[in-house]
């Protein structure tokens, strides 16, 4: 652009309100981007390569949200391959997670690289619970009981130090995601389980907003407690801009894509996908699965209770559960609920024929063996909705107020 061009453009911004100093950071937005890049990468070797090889890193990755620790997180990981060969990925942000729907707290093992950091990537993890919400703030201490099982059992399974020549229980590299929100509760829970996993390394990603960033140092530990052998590392946010509303837009949305990507699972490969309206008539052309219902036990995790009679219908109806056995057992007596084997979506209750009908992409081998469905408030995807038996229902419900 000519001088005199870019002179009318500036000018051009400030009649319509555009101040130049976010001109300047549009230019500047490619060598910042760089920059970032290229810290990232280092801060990624360092962990990977800087270390020795045994034991091998610990990696907690903290931050507030919208600053692109999950970004960094598979960066790490695919690092960590280059090494390792195999890397343990401990997912503890139920709001935005990386490779399951929203709800869950998951343990993952990798031994190849997900080939695309762009795209969204399900899978099926090692082990997990269902968490039934995408914040902590309602059960902080369930979530808190969920992570250190998953921890545990990574220890157990993973990280046996003691079995050096022992390749099936060699240990591994294990990366922890935790949640963007670093604030009150939010703070309070990243603080007991780095407590309680002692990483080796903490990548603490920072805005240039300070007041929304994590304290600095060891915050986890109290005044005297520090322990030298942990590696802070800072690195910079992936957008230093704040977008408040946006990014909570974003979220709902990167939400019901994961959601409507994991039921999709249920549809043949082939079926076309073009708009709203061929998911909606999609996902109303799935033969449901029908469980018992005088089998099943139903459990609002939150609320530590168990529901039956006319109370299922009115809070399943049109919901998205998660389903389990009590087969294999609870991984302590601590960390007393099952493992949770996939998610469900009620299509409808008839308490008449002792039936609940559900989607899922779990086998249905599986699905003979499910004797409990989790309570969520998961927001369901509208697209699932129209497809359910309880649009009527609930337009009925309505006409009757």
């Amino acid at each position: 652009m000519r001088v005199e061009d870019r002179a009318r453009a500036r000018v051009g911004e400030m009649e319509t309100g555009c101040g130049a100093g976010q001109k300047l950071e549009e230019e500047e937005a490619p060598a910042a981007q760089r920059e970032r890049e290229r810290e990232w990468e280092e801060a990624a070797e360092a962990v990977a390569y800087d270390s020795c090889t045994w034991p091998p890193p610990v990696v907690a990755v903290c931050g507030p949200g919208n600053s692109g620790k999950s970004a960094f997180s598979r960066l790490l990981l695919n690092t960590l391959i280059d090494r390792y060969k195999k890397v343990g990925y401990l997912d503890i942000d139920v709001g935005q997670p990386e490779f399951t729907p929203p709800g869950f707290v998951s343990l993952h093992v990798f031994e190849e690289k997900p080939k695309d950091l762009t795209i969204l990537y399900l899978r099926n993890p090692k082990r997990c619970f269902f968490f039934g919400d995408i914040c902590a703030k309602r059960n902080p201490k369930l979530l808190l009981t969920y992570i250190f099982g998953l921890h545990d059992y990574f220890l157990q399974e993973f990280y046996c130090l003691g079995e050096v020549g022992n390749p099936k229980k060699s240990a591994i590299p294990l990366v922890i995601n935790t949640s963007g929100w670093v604030k009150g509760t939010g703070l309070q829970v990243l603080t007991d389980m780095l407590k309680y996993v002692s990483p080796s390394h903490v990548i603490r990603v920072s805005t240039i907003v300070e007041r929304k960033n994590l304290p600095g140092g060891m915050f986890w530990m109290n005044e005297g407690e520090g322990d030298s052998s942990v590696n802070v590392v800072e690195i910079p946010a992936a957008q230093n801009s704040p977008r408040h509303m946006l990014a909570k837009k974003e979220a709902r949305i990167m939400r019901d894509l994961r959601l409507i990507a994991y039921f999709r699972q249920c549809l043949p490969r082939e079926f076309p996908v073009f708009c709203f309206d061929d998911l909606v008539q999609g996902f109303g052309s799935i033969h449901p699965f029908r469980l018992p219902l005088s089998k099943i036990h139903v459990i609002d995790l939150h609320c530590q209770v168990s529901l039956s009679g006319t109370d299922v219908q009115r809070f399943l109806n049109g919901t998205i559960v998660g389903v389990a056995t009590n087969d294999p057992p609870p991984l302590s007596t601590e960390c007393s609920t099952p493992c949770c084997i996939g998610l469900g979506f009620i299509k409808a209750i008839h308490i008449s024929e002792d039936c609940i009908h559900l989607i899922t992409p779990v086998s249905h081998k599986l699905m003979e063996k499910v004797d409990i469905l989790l309570l969520s408030s998961i927001a369901v995807p509208s697209c699932l909705l129209q497809a359910s038996d309880t649009l009527t229902d609930i337009t009925d419900r309505l006409r009757e107020l």
